[in-house]
């Protein structure tokens, strides 16, 4: 062996730290749960709903509004971690999302339960892009790397997927606010073990943090999504025009804002980067496909086939299992057969699984259900995981909190256009279906403001009458979902066909960092 060959693997080794996987658990642990409150409440809403009487808008709120400002505030975070370190930020953001957990499981009133989602938002915000950063700064060895995002992305594909596993187990026996009591006990664990495992790290020369910048951010991005939003749902109103036209406004200024300072919140070169731009795409529209439909698929069991909460959640189980077990071979994968064969076979599995969901009806078999799921957890697994190595190894060290921040956006951005774009177009085809002549009024405008209203409202009517309009609800509610269904299609296969392009000679590292 050569003198260079043999300095080589010295500092390889000692690279690579003895509880590197030991701390790598900590951050799954982190990531876990903020995948799986993401989509935990799916299953609790009929209970919630029944509970905290929410109108169809405000129920949408806190479906997706969590996932909104998460989305809003990633980027400000990364950078934040960047600075003052990221050890330091997910630790705080750790005991921060146990302690809003309580006010989330407590809520009183709609309004109350919007505030609290928005607030764990935040709280959440400041531990995904700690955990990717910090493998970055673990993991020196490019190939161990890539496993440790494997792992690291089959738990935040998974985590959504179990996500109604979890919720189905608890609503079985308690009421659904422990769907975020879980959380109290794992974040405390977290913040002792993350303590006395985790390696702090940060940028040394990474400059002032800029609060026009993550006003800018936050104000951008939740203005653009709540436009679209309301105009699937609703059409083009004032202030549909008024969001789309302030969330616009603030995100081009927020872009021009970055290339004018010394110390960006995101250094905006890296999208000139085709593959980054690239990844960060398919990063984005795999975690659409994913979230929308467990989230969509979650009430088409419970509230159109009539399956209890813990049998729906282990219905959805198979996009889990696909996610865990493509995640984890994702890395070695790419190395053998390219980047964008695995990124773009993964985008046309979920486009293709999406598509087969076109044909369903409310007596639709569990295997073709659970068969689309299954396909569509693979093709996350894979995509989400190469995208993650690839926008992650695109930076130097020191900017890996930006990196991880814009590729958690992207995941988190993914499912809260998943729950809103799809949601929105089921919402609108489900509240144009006829009800019996005779239910009229307040009853009549419960009805269609959403499935688990037509649910309520039916109660108050004779059987034969309640019947007949659950009939003609639930039919409407397919209808949306299968058109909802299709439209995903589209936008994956199309993305596919875009990232083939885009990812066209990436390649992950192979050789060790020194």
């Amino acid at each position: 062996m050569s003198r260079t060959e043999q300095l080589t693997k010295v500092k390889g080794a000692e690279g690579r730290s003895p509880g590197r996987w030991i701390a790598l658990s900590v951050l799954v642990l982190a990531v876990l749960l903020v995948a799986v409150d993401a989509t935990v409440l799916g299953l609790a809403t009929p209970s919630l709903s029944e509970d905290l009487k929410p109108s169809g808008t405000q129920l949408l709120w806190i479906g997706d509004i969590y996932s909104f400002v998460i989305a809003g505030l990633l980027v400000s975070m990364g950078s934040l971690g960047d600075r003052i370190g990221r050890k330091k930020l997910l630790l705080v953001g750790a005991a921060a999302f146990g302690a809003v957990s309580v006010l989330n499981a407590y809520a009183t009133s709609p309004e109350m339960m919007i505030l609290a989602r928005a607030l764990l938002g935040v709280a959440g915000a400041t531990l995904m892009p700690s955990t990717l950063a910090l493998i970055r700064n673990i993991f020196h060895d490019p190939k161990e790397r890539s496993l440790a995002i494997g792992i690291w992305g089959a738990t935040a594909s998974a985590g959504a997927a179990v996500g109604p596993v979890v919720g189905g187990a608890l609503l079985q026996h308690f009421w659904w606010g422990s769907v975020f009591l879980i959380n109290l006990p794992v974040m405390i664990v977290l913040v002792i073990v993350g303590i006395k495992l985790l390696p702090e790290s940060k940028n040394p020369v990474a400059g002032p943090w800029d609060l026009l910048s993550v006003g800018l951010s936050l104000v951008g991005i939740i203005g653009v999504v709540y436009a679209v939003k309301q105009v699937a749902t609703h059409g083009m109103g004032w202030e549909v025009w008024a969001a789309a036209v302030i969330g616009a406004g603030a995100l081009y200024t927020f872009v021009r804002r970055q290339f004018t300072l010394s110390a960006p919140l995101l250094d905006m070169r890296l999208f000139k980067h085709r593959g980054f731009s690239g990844a960060v795409l398919a990063d984005l529209l795999t975690v659409f496909g994913l979230s929308g439909l467990v989230f969509f698929l979650s009430q088409f069991l419970q509230l159109v086939q009539g399956r209890e909460p813990l049998e729906a959640g282990l219905a959805e189980l198979p996009a889990a299992v696909g996610a865990v077990v493509t995640g984890l071979v994702a890395g070695r994968y790419a190395r053998k057969y390219g980047v964008r064969v695995i990124v773009t076979g993964g985008l046309a599995a979920i486009g293709i699984a999406l598509a087969a969901l076109t044909v369903i009806h409310k007596e639709t078999g569990y295997p073709l259900l659970g068969a689309a799921l299954l396909v569509v957890g693979l093709g996350a697994g894979f995509s989400f995981t190469v995208t993650a190595d690839v926008i992650l190894s695109s930076v130097p060290k020191e900017q890996a909190g930006s990196a991880s921040a814009v590729s958690e956006t992207a995941y988190e951005l993914g499912a809260a256009l998943g729950i809103a774009l799809l949601g929105s177009v089921v919402t609108g085809v489900y509240q144009g279906f006829t009800a019996p002549a005779s239910v009229t009024g307040p009853v009549a405008d419960a009805a269609h403001e959403s499935l688990v209203g037509a649910v309520e409202a039916a109660k108050s009517l004779d059987p034969q009458t309640a019947q007949q309009m659950l009939d003609s609800a639930q039919e409407a509610f397919v209808d949306g979902l299968r058109l909802a269904s299709g439209v995903g299609a589209a936008v994956l296969l199309a993305t596919a066909v875009v990232a083939w392009f885009l990812l066209k000679g990436q390649e992950l590292q192979d050789g060790i960092e020194h």
